[in-house]
């Protein structure tokens, strides 16, 4: 869509609970999502004052599009964030969020991004995309933060190196790294390992290395999915869910199912096992034997 233009009621408001979101230890990526959601409400109605909207003005606004259940998610999310905000910070009374829909989740399926796909990948691309490739497909690490590694992020271990990652909820963790790529790491100049060539000092947007990656791998299969597919494999070695969620960052084991996909030689065995009849070593009764 085109310029967001917005008036300057809405924009001071805006401005103010982008530094309350700020202090409060919000990442930038999700402070630009939910003030994204807002500058289009406010875009909608800049003939009204952003504290004179009421709960129908929200819902109608809301049901003018066409979203699926994941942004009527995070748009919710979005709208409850600023007007408790204003509620809390006594710029308002009444919250007119309070009684929006809840929107129920939708069971989604782990889609890792296959073995030819990536192969593919890692021979066509360049050397700065291959290696945003190889970070994300053996550290499951999320497209933000494959832009923010920096060398001095390879921390020494007993077992072998790891990499401190800073993400999502400013959660740190430790995501183990082979021998190889932690070389090549360590290899990289001080500072940042994907750097901005337009803005100094700074790294590569969350936004540019995500676009990268999945021109990289083609259509259909992005950073994420390559996230589904560390996932998928970790899960599949040692079986053990809450493992795989502090490789991923998650803050709830249950996002983490989603992630992971279980292997269709374990579907098939779990099924085998419970067609026996008589517990394990019981035998698997035909439907061909004959009568007695």
């Amino acid at each position: 869509m085109g310029e967001l233009t917005v008036t300057t009621a809405w924009q001071q408001q805006l401005d103010e609970w982008d530094r309350w979101l700020t202090v409060a230890g919000r990442p930038s990526t999700t402070r630009g999502l939910r003030t994204y959601h807002l500058r289009r409400l406010a875009h909608r109605y800049r003939d009204r004052a952003p504290f004179d909207l009421t709960h129908d003005d929200l819902v109608g606004w809301m049901a003018e599009h066409e979203w699926g259940p994941s942004t009527l998610r995070s748009v919710r999310a979005s709208l409850r964030g600023f007007y408790g905000w204003a509620v809390r910070t006594r710029l308002l009374e009444d919250d007119p969020t309070t009684a929006l829909p809840i929107v129920k989740a939708p069971r989604r399926t782990p889609r890792p991004t296959p073995d030819d796909v990536l192969l593919d990948a890692l021979e066509r691309a360049p050397l700065r995309e291959r290696l945003m490739l190889v970070i994300a497909h053996r550290t499951g690490l999320r497209a933000g933060e494959v832009a923010r590694v920096r060398r001095e992020d390879v921390v020494p271990g007993v077992a072998g190196a790891s990499l401190h990652v800073r993400g999502k909820g400013a959660r740190e963790r430790l995501v183990p790294l082979d021998d190889e790529l932690a070389r090549i790491l360590r290899l990289m100049p001080a500072g940042w390992v994907f750097p901005s060539s337009t803005r100094p000092g700074e790294h590569l947007t969350a936004h540019t290395v995500s676009r990268l990656m999945s021109d990289a791998l083609g259509p259909g299969w992005t950073a994420h999915t390559l996230r589904h597919r560390y996932a998928s494999l970790a899960y599949s070695v040692e079986r053990d869910l809450r493992a795989v969620q502090e490789l991923l960052g998650h803050a709830q084991v249950t996002t983490t199912q989603v992630y992971t996909l279980v292997p269709d030689e374990a579907r098939r065995r779990a099924a085998a096992g419970a067609g026996v009849i008589g517990g394990h070593g019981g035998e698997r009764w035909s439907v061909l034997r004959p009568a007695a």
